[in-house]
């Protein structure tokens, strides 16, 4: 039977060198929550970790790179920009394009991160070391200013609806700084098209203490990292609750929801391939509305 979902506990999370992905690598290990080897065609979702004094030679992939760094800092080098990221910040590795990780302080730097499509291991894991790039002075995260154009930076704050306001905002206040609220939701994108990804997005979810998402599938798929609280998750009848470090995946057609526990939570959230322009969402009881006006009309 083909396998439409996947949940991984934190507790039993494995941390790997990714050889393939990261070759000539220090002090680099990965937990690959989902990827092709699990079945997925468009998602490889996982956790990556850099130890102090860690490094990761100059590679690029025939994949799209996105990742949100979750602890300490880590410094990333691109032809375009040598950025030092901190928590909060996030970004895009478009496909094809050189890169290096190093080390950054004394802490570990921990990152969630999709590559989109999955890396394939019979492949070389789609990646090719290339000549070092230029050593360069690394600069922080700055959403104003277009040499760090594909970054980004985002807070709890900004998970506020009552915290919008211009004065507020890094940002000029527009759809690009929009809060979606929404049914005790509220979505705050991140990685998407107008940060320079065609292949995937990345979003932040917050549900209030009443937050629910009735039964629905997308013609894409979705992973799902959860960082504060807990959520009750259904995916195609099987219910589990969702506790912070917990990954969880949803392929095309899976029929999944989400309702909140009695308090506010908080997950980090993909999607692959990018949403298409209308059908993005088949919620079931729309479509079970017809069925019953078909039955009443019979």
């Amino acid at each position: 039977m083909t396998v439409r979902h996947l949940v991984r506990r934190s507790d039993s999370a494995e941390y790997e060198v990714p050889e393939g992905l990261a070759p000539g690598s220090e002090g680099l290990t990965r937990w690959c929550a989902v990827g092709y080897d699990d079945g997925s065609a468009h998602t490889d979702f996982g956790i990556s970790r850099l130890a102090p004094g860690g490094s990761v030679p100059a590679h690029v992939h025939s994949f799209e790179e996105s990742f949100h760094v979750l602890e300490g800092e880590v410094i990333l080098a691109t032809p375009e920009a040598t950025v030092r990221l901190v928590a909060g910040d996030y970004g895009v590795i478009p496909v094809g394009v050189p890169h290096e990780w190093h080390a950054s302080g004394d802490a570990e730097a921990v990152w969630a991160d999709i590559f989109a499509p999955p890396p394939r291991k019979r492949y070389g894991s789609d990646t090719y070391r290339v000549p070092a790039l230029p050593a360069r002075e690394p600069i922080p995260v700055d959403p104003r200013d277009p040499r760090t154009r594909s970054f980004g930076a985002i807070t709890t704050e900004q998970m506020d609806p009552g915290r919008q306001s211009q004065e507020l905002l890094a940002q000029s206040a527009s759809m690009r700084t929009a809060l979606l609220v929404y049914s005790g939701i509220s979505l705050k994108m991140m990685v998407d098209s107008d940060l320079g990804s065609t292949l995937s997005t990345m979003f932040m979810v917050q549900y209030e203490p009443d937050g629910r998402a009735g039964p629905h599938d997308h013609p894409l798929e979705e992973a799902y990292l959860i960082l504060e609280g807990e959520v009750d998750a259904s995916f195609d009848g099987e219910t589990v609750r969702l506790r912070p470090g917990d990954i969880a995946w949803a392929g095309v057609g899976c029929i999944h929801s989400f309702e909140a526990t009695g308090a506010p939570v908080r997950w980090l959230e993909t999607q692959s391939p990018q949403m298409p322009a209308r059908h993005a969402y088949r919620f079931v009881r729309d479509w079970d509305y017809l069925a019953e006006r078909l039955e009443e009309e019979s």
